[in-house]
């Protein structure tokens, strides 16, 4: 797979997963104009989780059925373009929570971006092009926080899920024309095979072991991003939308940075890379809970939380992959309902406690969530002969505990 192609999946993934996150920055003034109480802005967020979550599993399958995966890609892009425009003219909560909802769940199109270029993808490039590709999916989330902060200043928030329409549908054109076809890959033999298939996943230890890191990896990320906006809106910054969003920059600087992780893997160095990851995630933690007294060390922390986020979740998705070749789409399908699970925990919790205990409160609960993750880790590293652990027939560094 050429650099354009990868960077044109990357863009796909970003503005996908944009739709889930755009609202982060301007929680409050969107809340304020929809008449959401302050303590339940966090809902805005995980309704088009919540939405994520279903496409997980009644979507994503559909990518080890259907023969052209280009072609679904660009449904779901369409798809996920109509639930920004409904989102857009929310005159009412319940209104712009079905958009986000809708958009939520097609922009399970990340998903199905990652299946296709692992099965396109070398095995010894495997790694690396998913590094690159879900490197996209962090840009979108922090990456939005900046152009979002922007365009809310000008055009409103609701300018921004417009403009997420217009790029979903652009997208969607482009890669039905410049994408090559997979070849002789294997599809399941329908789709009650495939969520047969995914099912099956559940009950073996690599898969489950690497989930239940996702889920509080994630909810550990959610909680920063999900509930950053509202202390630095509030005394002693009182920051703008535009100035919030920048912190998005920060965190791409420590996503990017990570996005050697896909080569780490290649490597065979996966598992050994996500303790370490895990590791500074909580330590990151320490960091972000300044931001009440200093905001540069506010930034270093993110650098180094976006940095192990983006390790472990390239270190997953690897392992996932190359163990289940002939199932990829059930298996980060799978992997990523722990991820939406995760995040929708996050974003909900974070703004209550806030509201209620303040900024520490909320650093605790994501370092918690991140020593959560660690422990999990650490457990299946001193117990390996637990459980059985994947395919028969995954490759012998695979095998290794998760």
């Amino acid at each position: 797979m050429d650099k354009w192609r990868r960077l044109l999946l990357a863009v796909v993934c970003g503005v996908a997963v944009a739709s889930v996150y755009a609202a982060q920055p301007v929680l409050e003034v969107m809340g304020r104009d929809l008449g959401v109480p302050p303590d339940l802005t966090g809902w805005i967020v995980s309704a088009a989780q919540f939405g994520y979550l279903i496409g997980l599993l009644l979507l994503v399958p559909l990518g080890d059925v259907v023969a052209n995966r280009r072609r679904l890609i660009a449904v779901h892009l369409a798809v996920t373009a109509v639930g920004m425009v409904l989102t857009a003219a929310a005159s009412s909560p319940w209104m712009a929570f079905a958009g986000l909802a809708a958009a939520g769940l097609f922009a399970v199109v990340v998903q199905t971006v990652v299946a296709y270029v692992a099965s396109v993808s070398p095995p010894a490039e495997r790694g690396r092009n998913i590094g690159i590709v879900t490197s996209g999916v962090v840009v979108g989330i922090l990456g939005a926080r900046v152009i979002t902060g922007a365009i809310a200043e000008v055009w409103g928030w609701r300018g921004i899920y417009i403009v997420l329409a217009v790029l979903s549908l652009a997208l969607a054109a482009l890669v039905v024309t410049v994408l090559p076809p997979e070849e002789h890959t294997h599809r399941a033999a329908g789709y009650g095979q495939a969520l047969s298939s995914l099912g099956q996943l559940f009950g073996q230890r690599l898969f489950l072991s690497r989930g239940l890191i996702a889920f509080f990896l994630f909810a550990s990320f959610g909680t920063l991003w999900s509930g950053l906006s509202l202390p630095l809106a509030a005394a002693p910054w009182h920051l703008g939308e535009s100035q919030i969003g920048l912190f998005g920059l920060v965190g791409l600087a420590g996503a990017l940075g990570a996005a050697r992780a896909g080569r780490w893997a290649d490597a065979g160095r996966a598992i050994p890379v996500t303790g370490i990851a895990l590791t500074l995630l909580i330590v990151s933690w320490a960091a972000i809970a300044q931001l009440p007294w200093a905001l540069w060390i506010l930034v270093i922390g993110i650098v180094a939380l976006d940095f192990a986020v983006q390790a472990v979740h390239v270190s997953n998705q690897h392992l996932l992959t190359s163990a289940h070749p002939d199932r990829t789409s059930s298996a980060i399908g799978g992997y990523m309902l722990f991820y939406s699970l995760g995040s929708a925990l996050g974003a909900a919790a974070t703004t209550a406690l806030y509201t209620h205990h303040g900024w520490g409160s909320s650093s605790l609960l994501g370092a918690a969530f991140a020593a959560c993750a660690l422990i999990i880790w650490a457990t299946n590293r001193k117990f390996p002969d637990a459980h059985a652990s994947t395919d028969a027939g995954a490759p012998e560094t695979q095998k290794a505990p998760a």
